[in-house]
């Protein structure tokens, strides 16, 4: 047997839907808390012929891998991250299958970070195993961890190994693989004095509540072959023999190694998305200098030896590997693209490959940026924003089956939700870090939009009564602080942003306007949630609550002689995305509209990332579908498209070529151009009635999407042939579906389209 051979890895998914009463201890190596520490643990049981059914449950605080006869179960990164003190998830799994009559062995490498990092809750260090057997005579046994599990007592991953970010969100992986040894996976393992007795975690049986994991766990799409870059001429005083690797793009995941093992060489991995002048990979994450963004590889010896530092993700272009003495070949190191296993069904194609790379991209970073939760970046932060969540969410819910994967961004903020209904700027967190004790009002009105949005897609009543006391005690805080003669909402605690990232938005003055813009939106939310799920009397509250607003707004803040609204209430000036948003919002008197349309698709491009949103959705859906497309084509800067051209093949963080360059955020053209271009709208929760409403700009030849919904993938293609414009569907079953098509500014093509048929239509 050769314990550095890649784990074997069993065909086995979790099981959402197991669910287990837990009886089991919650143990550790010691009873000292420690950062980044490391626990290996092992059970030796007996299993009889007659065995007809095994399910396994585990949990860890932080992350684990299981092994049941040196066969790894699930994905990585598991269990996903929460705050355990409201909600710890678990894994389950049937194993019936990797159990054999007589002894098993099941382990268990358990990892805890600590150190008050900004993505996830310290907690306490703790793994939790039951296995459920039943045999074919009715009986019962579970097998528990408890102090008779042993426990390696000099474990193979360092502990206490320093942080590998800023945010202190992953640690080194320092891992020695002379101490593990390779029975140690398998029945009959013994070593006299390499072993302890587990000692119970600082882990109350019943302290933490017990929540099966709803999302997938995180899944390798892809195992790519990487490029040899040209050996660095300077740059190695030390005799490190740097080789340089690239995979291509930035990826989410981590690098693997298969090479000749040399007994005591230690290899480091060093990753980075940039290369320095020497051609050596620079020492930083993104935009933030770490001398710490690597793993270490201490080699036993073997013939061949595989590792790859999976406990944690990293984000990065390339890779550099130092203290290998021989050439590695290609195939020898390989980089796992890694993200949650969501079912990713969606596509976009058009006769402008530029706009195919632009599409490309955007999933590509939805893809980076959601192993085990959505995060803003998946190098420098990890974290999980309601805005960046309710931005990713445009393009997750049309092209993966995200449900679950967004309905977790709500969750935690609920659980992280302060007394007075306010949240946290990312959650989980460990936000008595006086380093992450920020807050930030407009990010906390994103928490309505996400929730409606979630509920839209899926068509779920429930995700309303699960979140609805959440958003509206978040609605009330709002509305409590409302300044007595203005009516309108004050700057409060915390960090304000208007637009985002490097806006131009002029705050100046108590009052800004898309805070009382994003209010009015949210209250409107939880007005009609609290209709659907039946607190009629709330829903007429938040109702006139937003009513009372809106005339406030614009009694105050909107210019009548321009037509526009002002940044804020000091501000003369009048940003695009202010008055964008406020379009959008309806909250442009009725006889101005059409000249404030007008002007602000008429303005220079000065809306961000958070703005732009609104900014596109409002053009394209109110007869500026032209100005809307040219935004979404434009290639220079600023735009998505400028990233296109100077080589990206994922979303930087804004226009910019700075900070991170895989930001989940900026991904939703792939939706507008779904949505829009293509035409595939929803027009009734969990899309149980779709139109087919495509824009044809003249530079275009044919353009087509796949879309993700609860029914069923919906596909539609126009295209133009011999004069002709022809339009292809294929609709589900149970979904009303009809096409309309814009002949001129006064004619419209409408037919229904029909479930279940895949229909050409030629339209003259």
């Amino acid at each position: 047997m050769n314990a550095n051979v890649k784990d074997q890895q069993a065909a086995i998914g979790h099981r959402p839907e197991l669910s287990v009463l837990w009886e089991a201890d919650w143990i550790w190596r010691s009873r000292r808390i420690r950062i980044n520490d490391f626990a290996y643990f092992r059970k030796e049981i007996k299993i009889s012929e007659a065995l007809v059914s095994a399910e396994l449950f585990y949990s860890a605080h932080h992350t684990a891998k299981v092994y049941v006869n040196g066969i790894r179960l699930g994905g990585y990164v598991s269990p996903a991250p929460t705050n355990p003190e409201k909600r710890k998830a678990y894994l389950a799994y049937d194993v019936r299958e990797l159990l054999a009559e007589g002894s098993n062995c099941l382990t268990a490498d358990a990892h805890y970070l600590g150190g008050g990092g900004q993505n996830y809750y310290d907690g306490k260090p703790g793994f939790r195993l039951q296995l459920h057997l039943k045999y074919a005579d009715g009986e019962e046994v579970i097998v528990k961890s408890d102090t008779t599990w042993q426990v390696l007592k000099d474990a193979p991953h360092e502990i206490g190994t320093p942080y590998q970010q800023n945010r202190r969100i992953s640690a080194i992986e320092r891992y020695d693989a002379r101490k593990l040894d390779p029975a140690w996976r398998y029945a009959g393992y013994r070593q006299a004095g390499a072993t302890a007795k587990a000692k119970l975690a600082k882990i109350g049986r019943q302290e933490w509540p017990m929540s099966i994991q709803r999302i997938p766990e995180g899944t390798v799409e892809e195992e790519i072959v990487c490029v040899k870059l040209p050996t660095p001429k300077v740059g190695d005083d030390a005799g490190e023999n740097p080789q340089i690797f690239d995979p291509g793009r930035i990826v989410s995941g981590w690098p693997r190694i298969k090479l000749k093992g040399i007994a005591g060489v230690t290899i480091r991995l060093r990753m980075s998305e940039d290369l320095d002048e020497n051609g050596r990979v620079k020492h930083n994450v993104t935009n933030e200098h770490s001398d710490n963004y690597y793993d270490e590889y201490t080699m036993r010896g073997d013939e061949t030896e595989t590792w790859q530092p999976d406990f944690s993700f990293k984000a990065f272009r390339y890779v550099e590997v130092t203290g290998y003495p021989d050439e590695i070949v290609s195939g020898e190191l390989t980089v796992s693209w890694a993200h949650t296993g969501m079912a990713c069904v969606g596509s976009f194609s058009c006769s402008d490959e530029h706009l195919n790379r632009l599409y490309a991209a955007a999933i590509r970073t939805q893809k980076n940026n959601t192993l085990g939760q959505t995060v803003d970046c998946p190098h420098r932060e990890q974290a999980q924003y309601t805005a960046d969540t309710d931005l990713q969410a445009e393009a997750l819910l049309y092209n993966f089956d995200a449900i679950d994967v967004v309905e977790k961004t709500l969750a935690d903020f609920a659980d992280a939700q302060f007394a007075d209904g306010t949240f946290p700027f990312v959650a989980p967190i460990n936000y008595e870090n006086k380093d992450f004790t920020l807050q930030i009002p407009e990010w906390d009105l994103h928490y309505a939009t996400l929730m409606w949005k979630v509920y839209e897609a899926s068509g779920d009543v429930g995700v309303l009564e699960r979140f609805y006391p959440t958003a509206h005690r978040m609605v009330d805080y709002f509305v409590g602080i409302r300044d007595t003669h203005t009516g309108l909402v004050p700057l409060d605690k915390g960090w304000h942003i208007s637009d985002w990232p490097y806006p131009s938005v002029e705050h100046i003055g108590e009052h800004l306007t898309v805070q009382q813009i994003k209010l009015v939106q949210a209250l409107e939310i939880v007005s009609r949630s609290a209709d659907l799920i039946g607190r009629k009397d709330e829903a007429v509250h938040y109702a006139n609550l937003a009513s009372e607003l809106s005339k406030r707004i614009v009694a105050q803040l909107y210019d009548s002689e321009k037509k526009r609204y002002r940044d804020s209430s000091e501000s003369s000036a009048t940003h695009q995305g202010v008055s964008a948003i406020a379009l959008l919002a309806g909250l442009v008197p009725q006889e101005d509209r059409a000249a404030a349309i007008a002007s602000v698709a008429g303005q220079q491009w000065e809306c961000r990332t958070v703005l732009s949103l609104p900014l596109l959705r409002m053009l394209f859906e109110n007869g500026r579908e032209a100005e809307a497309f040219a935004l979404l084509d434009r290639r220079e800067y600023p735009g998505w498209g400028h990233m296109i051209v100077q080589g990206a093949q994922t979303m930087w963080e804004g226009w910019e070529d700075i900070e991170s360059h895989s930001h989940a955020w900026n991904g939703y053209p792939a939706r507008l151009l779904q949505e829009y271009v293509v035409g595939i709208q929803s027009e009734a929760p969990g899309f149980a009635k779709v139109v087919i409403r495509p824009y044809l700009p003249d530079s275009l030849t044919f353009a087509e999407a796949e879309i993700w919904t609860p029914l069923g993938i919906v596909y539609a293609r126009w295209e133009r042939i011999d004069g002709e414009l022809r339009v292809r569907t294929r609709i589900p079953d149970g979904m009303e579906a009809r096409l309309s098509i814009k002949l001129s500014a006064d004619k419209t093509n409408e037919s229904t389209l029909k479930p279940g048929e895949n229909v050409w239509m030629a339209i003259d």
